[in-house]
C-alpha cells in the first residue's frame, strides 16, 4: 500500500526463538524451599540443620518429640500467588520476554521461603516440654529468658504455651537456613 507516494513497510520480527527459550526455561526449572546442603552445619557441629528441620516437621516419637510442621504448611500457604506467577511467566515466555521467567521464580522462591520462616515464628505448635525449657535455660543465649518465664508460668499453674519460649525459634540458626534454588529438572537434584 502507497500513501502520497510513499510505500509503507511493516516490519516484523520473528521471535520464534526467543519464545523457545523461555518456554524451555520454564519448562526446566524448579524452585526448591528448604535447607540446601551449603546452609546446613550449625555452630555446634552436631546434626545439621537439615535433619533438625526434617525431625521438627515430622516429629520423634522415640524422643517424645511431637511433629511441628512448618516447611510443608508454608509452602502450602503461598501455592495460589506461586501458581499466579507461574501463569505470569508462561505469558511472558510466550510472548519471548527475556528473563521473566527467572524473575518469577526468584519471586516465587522469596515469597515461599519467607511464608516457611513466618510459619516457624507464629505456629500453632505444641508448647515445649519442661525438659527442654530446662535445657534452653542451662544453655543460656537469647532463648534463655523466654523459657525461664514459660517455666516459672507452669510452676506457678497456668497453661503452658508458646509465647514466651517458641517451639521452633532457639538460636535463629535453623530459620536463618531456610532459603530456596532453582534448578534444571533435567539434572538430579
Amino acid at each position: 500500500m502507497t500513501t502520497g507516494g510513499k510505500a509503507d513497510v511493516t516490519v516484523t520480527r520473528d521471535k520464534a526463538r526467543a519464545v523457545l527459550k523461555t518456554i524451555r526455561d520454564l519448562t526446566n526449572q524448579r524452585v526448591l524451599v528448604g535447607i540446601p546442603e551449603d546452609e546446613n552445619e550449625r555452630p555446634e557441629g552436631d546434626a545439621g540443620n537439615a535433619l533438625i528441620g526434617y525431625v521438627l516437621e515430622t516429629g520423634a516419637p522415640e524422643r517424645n518429640l511431637p511433629p511441628r510442621p512448618f516447611l510443608v504448611p508454608g509452602v502450602e500457604k503461598v501455592v495460589d500467588k506461586s501458581l499466579e506467577r507461574l501463569r505470569t511467566a508462561g505469558k511472558q515466555a510466550m510472548e519471548g520476554v527475556a528473563g521473566a521467567v527467572n524473575i518469577q521464580l526468584n519471586a516465587i522462591g522469596l515469597e515461599a521461603s519467607a511464608s516457611v520462616k513466618d510459619k516457624m515464628d507464629t505456629g500453632p505448635f505444641e508448647p515445649l516440654a519442661d525438659a527442654t525449657l530446662r535445657n534452653r535455660i542451662s544453655r543460656g543465649g537469647g532463648a534463655q529468658a523466654g523459657a525461664r518465664e514459660e517455666l516459672a508460668n507452669r510452676e506457678a499453674g497456668n497453661p503452658p504455651g508458646t509465647d514466651l519460649a517458641q517451639p521452633l525459634i532457639d538460636t535463629g540458626n535453623l530459620q536463618n537456613s531456610v532459603t530456596y534454588v532453582i534448578r534444571d529438572a533435567r539434572n538430579r537434584i
